[in-house]
């Protein structure tokens, strides 16, 4: 049995600890310090709570958009990249401006989820 923290268990104490105890006793520089450092710890909760299912309705969007069976998200945005430099995949393509859409969206609400147009171009 492994009864030690989560991976995000020990992120949410270490944020919890800048936030709660670190940032009230710090000024100037240090608590700004504090405060990129807690805003990085934010990242990183939301990249291990929405990246996978995100990142598994990128590689359904690409296999469909490119028709390949390929796995690997990075392989199929380089074969993306490719269609679009050859001329092959444009703005015209089915599903294409949707696709791109979708994975702006999924990365700015892991990036910046308080980006005054998110909420918009989510929608």
């Amino acid at each position: 049995m492994h009864d030690a923290p989560s991976a995000k268990e020990l992120v949410e104490a270490v944020k919890s600890f800048i936030d709660n105890t670190a940032m009230t006793q710090l000024t100037g520089h240090a608590a700004f310090h504090a405060r990129v450092a807690s805003n990085a710890l934010a990242t990183v909760l939301r990249e291990m709570e929405q990246r996978p299912a995100a990142e598994a309705d990128e590689r359904t969007r690409l296999q469909a958009l490119l028709n390949s069976q390929e796995t690997d998200v990075g392989a199929l945005n380089r074969a993306l990249c490719e269609e679009i430099q050859a001329g092959r995949v444009d703005l015209t393509t089915p599903s294409l401006l949707t696709h791109l859409k979708s994975t702006t969206i999924d990365q700015l609400s892991v990036d910046q989820p308080g980006y005054s147009g998110l909420r918009t171009a989510a929608r």
